[in-house]
């Protein structure tokens, strides 16, 4: 804490003494928890900072965004493309000019590092960018994992760009140093053979279901067809980041033991950005990439299915990989961009600035105006967070609370499901209630026994939206079987259902489903499995109850493939 006060104070005199006014642009009161001062870097330390530009019309988008996201919408369903949204999300030529001549007169030359030219990387020293931004880059070690990072506790910008710059970044944004891996219980070498094979393409339960998830169970559990997908053109993306890999082999282990009705060779694509690479071999195997994997292709079957690896060649691990990835699928020819993109990682929202959080999911919003659906697991951490902690007061996560994605929740058990203890859920910090879910979130807290209302934002985003199976979750990684529990099951779950009801409208001429949140809350939200029991304890409270209708631990609720393919007029 006396560090702390020392860096404020530091600041506060280099404020008050520079001669060119400076505005003061992001602040933290101190280091997140597990993060200690580790000394000050030398001045010639070289860094690559990321300046995001204001937009010239981002609320005009994600207005255009809900308006074709809206079932009831004379427009619903026609997707921008990337040069429309790139009218709505470049600078004005003033913005950029003033940013760009404010870094040439410091001898630096900006690259354009997005489609729309709105972020900007400048390469310079500690030194440098103390000057340039006014503050006092320091290092931060997190003892827990032996890394090490420069960041700073505030940081300003000249006064005169205050209109100009949205967020610098690395500054005050510290990094999830564990990328929310799932829980994992039970991995260890069986000689199973197929245990739910003998059920596939019925619709009645197997009786293991209720111990044990399998693509079986998911087919019977939710009505997904085991008919192969007919458009060619359903694609589907699985994000991967902190070194999780996808091995080809354990998902022909995979298919041979629990979708042997399907070519046990059925693979998958890679594509590779930020350093990513995809290692094949039992050591390289990510029980992450593998779960996501193996439960895109062995529940959407024949979509095309493509492990998008992000590496670590960027400045923030998770944070600037889903910039970076953002950035990447908006400019893919649309033929082969993925219209449903799920990802198991997050971190809590009091780990990001609230000027990054609302950049990333500006970002988001550009893609589902593109017409991809983006899915991400809620967290496993109940109303702790993204992983179970001690707190006084509910911990969202993130990017869950950013409206223009969809959060998945996690449920257990089939007779009937439940909600399961560890799906985080609750309401946002930075993001006000999206109007689409105003109702069924009114409906909730309504609902009497509810948690003190002072441990949560009730004018918050709520989330999750949906949720789907996550307990037991059998995968194959490394050549060994055994099963998984998280969010991270649920989410790569339902954006495969999400991709086969893709390939029916696009067989039959519609477009697909695109952002998909104005749509389960109006004609989407009956053709969901309400979950009406269970909850998510935290904080040293019981957390939220699931009740009936939209709830913060289970969202609208599961899956009913019959039942969304008539909401969507199939």
């Amino acid at each position: 804490m006396l560090r702390t006060t020392f860096f404020v104070s530091l600041l506060a005199v280099l404020v008050a003494g520079v001669p060119q006014p400076f505005t003061i642009h992001e602040s933290i009161n101190g280091a997140p928890e597990g993060f200690v001062h580790a000394g000050t870097p030398s001045p010639t330390t070289e860094v690559s900072l990321r300046i995001s530009l204001v937009q010239n019309n981002i609320i005009g988008l994600q207005e255009k965004l809900i308006e074709i996201s809206t079932p009831s919408s004379a427009t619903y369903g026609q997707w921008m493309s990337t040069p429309e949204i790139v009218e709505y999300t470049k600078p004005t030529p003033k913005t950029d000019a003033a940013v760009k001549d404010w870094l040439a007169a410091n001898g630096l030359t900006a690259a354009s590092t997005s489609v729309a030219g709105d972020w900007l990387t400048i390469k310079t020293t500690v030194g440098q960018a103390n000057a340039l931004f006014n503050t006092d880059f320091q290092q931060f070690a997190h003892p827990e994992t032996g890394k090490t990072f420069i960041r700073t506790l505030a940081y300003s910008i000249p006064t005169s760009l205050s209109g100009a710059v949205e967020v610098v970044h690395p500054t005050v944004t510290f990094p999830n140093p564990f990328g929310g891996a799932p829980s994992v219980h039970g991995i260890s070498k069986t000689n199973s053979t197929s245990l739910e094979a003998r059920g596939l393409g019925k619709r009645a339960i197997p009786a293991s279901c209720a111990n044990t998830i399998t693509p079986t169970c998911i087919q019977a559990i939710y009505g997904v067809p085991a008919t192969e997908a007919t458009s060619g053109t359903a694609n589907l993306g699985v994000s991967g980041f902190i070194n999780q890999f996808a091995q080809v082999d354990d998902l022909e282990a995979f298919l041979e033991q629990f979708r042997p009705d399907i070519p046990s060779s059925t693979t998958f694509a890679v594509q590779t950005l930020d350093g990513g690479s995809d290692p094949q071999g039992p050591q390289d195997a990510g029980i992450e990439a593998n779960l996501d994997i193996q439960y895109t292709v062995g529940i959407a079957t024949g979509v095309p299915v493509t492990f998008i690896s992000v590496g670590e060649n960027n400045q923030d691990g998770n944070l600037d990989g889903f910039l970076d990835l953002v950035n990447f699928i908006l400019n893919e020819d649309a033929a082969v961009r993925p219209q449903v993109l799920t990802t198991s990682y997050g971190q809590n929202e009091n780990t990001v600035s609230p000027a990054q959080a609302n950049s990333l999911c500006n970002a988001f919003s550009t893609l589902g105006a593109a017409g991809v659906s983006i899915l991400f697991a809620s967290g496993d951490g109940g109303v702790s967070g993204s992983q179970a902690q001690q707190c006084s007061k509910f911990v969202p996560t993130f990017p869950s609370g950013c409206p223009f994605m969809t959060s998945v929740g996690a449920t257990q058990g089939i007779s009937p499901e439940t909600a399961a203890d560890f799906s985080s859920g609750g309401f946002s910090n930075y993001f006000a209630r999206p109007s689409y879910q105003s109702d069924a979130v009114e409906h909730y807290l309504d609902t009497p026994g509810l948690p003190n209302s002072r441990k949560f934002n009730s004018s918050g985003r709520g989330f999750p939206d949906v949720a789907a199976q996550g307990v037991n979750v059998q995968i194959v990684s490394g050549g060994e079987t055994g099963g998984v529990d998280g969010t991270s099951c649920a989410s790569p779950i339902f954006a495969s259902i999400i991709s086969l009801i893709n390939d029916r409208l696009i067989a039959a001429g519609k477009p697909v489903l695109g952002f998909l949140n104005p749509f389960l809350y109006s004609n989407g939200a009956s053709a969901l499995n309400d979950v009406t029991s269970g909850g998510n304890p935290g904080c040293n409270t019981q957390g939220f109850p699931a009740t009936v209708g939209w709830d913060p631990v289970t969202g609208l609720g599961t899956p009913n493939f019959a039942k969304l393919l008539t909401a969507v007029g199939l």
